[in-house]
C-alpha cells in the first residue's frame, strides 16, 4: 500500500499521491516563484532599455550618414588619374593617402605606410625636447625587435637607426624611412594601382555603391505558347 501524505497536520487529513488535489497543490507550488520572478524580469527589461536610450549605445551610427562616408569618394577621375603619375604624387594629396592607407590595411601591411606617417610629423619637431620622446615611440612600435608594427629593415639599417635612437636628431629615421619608401614604391604601389577601388575612382564610380547588374531575360508563358511537348524523349 502506498504511504499517504499528510497534508494538513491539525486536522489529522491525509491523502495519496495520486488524489487530483494533490496534484493541483503541486502545480500551484510550482507556479509561485514563477510569478514572484515575473516583475524581476520586467524590471531588467526596463532598466535595459533605458540604457539604450543612451547616445554611447550609438556611437555607430554616424557611420551611416553621408557626410562621413570615404573622401575618396568624392575624388575625381581626373584628380585619381593624377594618382598614377608617381608615387611621391599619391603620398602628397590627402585623398590619395587615404585611399593608399585603405588598400594596405587589405594586405595587413598598413604598418609601412603608418611608419612613414610617423617619420614624417617626427621631422617636423620644432624642438630638440619634443624628438627624444618621438624617437623612442617610433623604434619601440616599428623598428626594434618584436615590435607590434615591425617593418621590414634589413640589418645594417636597424642597426644604424638603434644606434642612434639614444641621441635623437631629425634625420635620425630617414634612411629607415627612405627603404620603407622605396618597398612601397615598387610593391604595394603597383597593386594598388591595378586594384579595384582605385580603377573605379578612375572611371568615375562610387566605390560605396556597387555596379548594377542587368538583369538576364526570363523566359514568359507567351514564349511557348503554340509549342507541343515531346513526349518521345521521356
Amino acid at each position: 500500500m502506498e504511504n499517504p501524505l499528510l497534508l494538513f497536520p491539525q486536522l489529522n487529513i491525509s491523502a495519496s499521491k495520486d488524489k487530483s488535489y494533490y496534484k493541483v497543490m503541486k502545480s500551484t507550488i510550482k507556479e509561485e516563484p514563477h510569478k514572484a520572478s515575473k516583475p524581476g524580469a520586467k524590471q531588467k527589461r526596463n532598466r535595459l532599455s533605458l540604457l539604450l536610450q543612451k547616445p554611447e549605445f550609438h556611437g555607430g551610427d554616424h557611420l551611416a550618414k553621408p557626410e562621413n562616408s570615404t573622401k575618396a569618394a568624392n575624388v575625381s577621375p581626373e584628380e585619381a588619374v593624377k594618382w598614377g603619375e608617381s608615387f611621391d604624387k599619391l603620398l602628397s594629396e590627402k585623398a590619395g593617402l587615404d585611399a593608399f592607407t585603405k588598400f594596405l590595411k587589405t594586405e595587413f601591411s598598413e604598418e609601412n605606410i603608418e611608419f612613414w606617417i610617423a617619420c614624417e610629423d617626427y621631422k617636423k619637431s620644432k624642438t630638440a625636447h619634443e624628438l627624444l620622446p618621438k624617437a623612442k615611440t617610433i623604434y619601440e612600435t616599428f623598428i626594434q625587435k618584436d615590435a607590434p608594427k615591425e617593418v621590414n629593415l634589413d640589418f645594417q639599417t636597424k642597426e644604424v637607426t638603434s644606434q642612434n635612437i639614444g641621441q635623437p636628431i631629425i634625420t635620425t629615421f630617414d634612411r629607415a624611412q627612405n627603404t620603407v619608401y622605396r618597398l612601397m614604391e615598387q610593391d604595394s604601389y603597383p597593386r594598388f594601382l591595378r586594384s579595384d577601388p582605385y580603377l573605379n575612382l578612375v572611371k568615375g564610380r562610387n566605390p560605396s555603391r556597387p555596379t548594377l547588374r542587368r538583369r538576364s531575360r526570363s523566359f514568359t508563358v507567351n514564349d511557348f505558347k503554340g509549342v507541343r511537348p515531346d513526349f518521345t524523349v521521356w
